[in-house]
């Protein structure tokens, strides 16, 4: 029987909306603050709430209902893995399940298929051969948006709407195999078990071409670095979209309909689309002409281990560190400058936990005068994309990734 089966809607809203509280979900203790904290993200109208939710350490509030969770940008600099407690939430509808009884949940599969299935947790680790592990950032495609100039509507998150798990499951072509998919299967399309609030809003409902379904490396996964997915991040089954945007990775997933056309809803026609063109932008302020659903990440890298305004000693040597990630090609190589941008040098790489994970990297500088430096990293993929020094725009304030600054102080 599930952890999460006692407890109510009500309990756990009540729970993540009290700073200060204290005390334990189905045995997950709850971070306990001591008076309400705030912090202030870098751009206008950035001050938020730090809340600590049920199995989660105090995040940035973006908004309560439906809730969205921001992780701290400290978190990055912990580990190349980011941990569950400190992992970003974000949903559509404010409808979201806070209780699932495994003894009723199954996960169904119709459509354009030979023998539909009514899969239980158990059914779904038991039947469909050993399980796959993969490394893999989920990042939302509004990562970053409240930087963008001039400003968008949509949440106002800084850049910590991202996050990297080791993920376990079965993947998505096993299931299809066995439920037999049919040779004019065009789209696949899945849903979970949010829903909405008012009559007439769209379900959230996504869909993945029928090859990208099948290409082996789309998952659904039920264990998050090595135990059970935190209820707000889509226990007890998500769908993993290796190198995609967020948006695809549904979570307490229920419904996978096999489609022979192109799926139709809102959250892919209207929803979630980005400028048809190689920069996926537009000029400032200027509607794109043509549009197509977003797709996979640009290559992005950031500096962790120094913050904003840091100082540092004069005349010792300093170690940054950071992190980079690409949409799947992989992470060839990370240049950092110290002067602004004049000058760029080659940082080492770190550990790689794959071509869909985090890369770490580090670099060294030793600020010989007192005074202001620009730290700057960029980040290079296999196939030679690299990030734009000035921001590109759009109007959904989706993909950013320009070449970040970090201003330090040495004295």
């Amino acid at each position: 029987m599930s952890a999460f089966e006692t407890n109510g809607r009500r309990r756990f809203l009540r729970q993540a909306c009290t700073l200060g509280a204290s005390g334990t979900l189905a045995g997950h203790a709850l971070t306990s603050l001591a008076a309400p904290a705030t912090v202030a993200l870098p751009f206008a109208n950035g001050e938020r709430e730090l809340v600590a939710y049920p199995q989660k350490r105090p995040m940035i509030r973006q908004t309560a209902r439906p809730p969205q969770l921001e992780t701290p940008f400290a978190v990055f600099n912990e580990n190349v893995i980011t941990p569950n407690d400190a992992f970003f939430v974000r949903y559509h509808l404010g409808n979201i399940p806070t209780a699932i009884d495994l003894n009723t949940y199954r996960i169904r599969v119709s459509g354009l298929v030979d023998k539909p299935l009514e899969l239980s947790l158990s059914d779904l680790k038991q039947q469909f051969g050993e399980p796959v592990e993969l490394v893999a950032v989920t990042q939302c495609s509004g990562n970053s948006r409240g930087f963008f100039l001039p400003r968008v509507g949509g949440g106002q998150s800084g850049n910590g709407a991202m996050g990297n798990a080791r993920w376990v499951g079965i993947p998505l072509k096993r299931i299809l195999e066995k439920a037999g998919i049919r040779a004019d299967a065009r789209q696949i399309s899945f849903e979970g078990m949010d829903r909405p609030v008012l009559p007439g809003t769209p379900e959230f409902v996504k869909a993945l071409d029928t090859a990208h379904a099948m290409d082996g490396e789309v998952m659904l996964a039920y264990s998050m670095n090595g135990t059970d997915l935190p209820m707000l991040n889509g226990y007890p089954v998500r769908l993993v979209v290796p190198g995609y945007y967020g948006t695809y990775w549904v979570k307490h997933l229920a419904d996978i309909k096999v489609l022979d056309k192109e799926f139709d809803g809102f959250w892919m026609q209207k929803a979630y689309r980005i400028p048809d063109n190689d920069c996926a932008c537009t000029p400032p302020g200027k509607a794109p002409e043509k549009t197509r659903p977003i797709g996979r990440y640009n290559v992005r890298s950031f500096i962790t281990s120094l913050a904003e305004g840091a100082r540092v000693a004069r005349g010792k040597p300093v170690q940054v560190r950071g992190i980079a990630f690409d949409g799947g090609k992989g992470i060839r190589e990370v240049q950092f400058s110290s002067d602004g941008g004049k000058t760029w040098h080659a940082a080492a790489l770190g550990q790689d936990l794959g071509r869909y994970s985090f890369r770490e990297w580090h670099a060294g500088f030793t600020p010989q005068a007192a005074g202001d430096y620009e730290l700057k990293v960029r980040a290079t993929n296999m196939a030679g994309d690299t990030q734009p020094l000035e921001p590109l725009w759009n109007p959904a304030g989706y993909m950013r990734n320009v070449v970040e600054t970090l201003r330090v102080t040495a004295a």
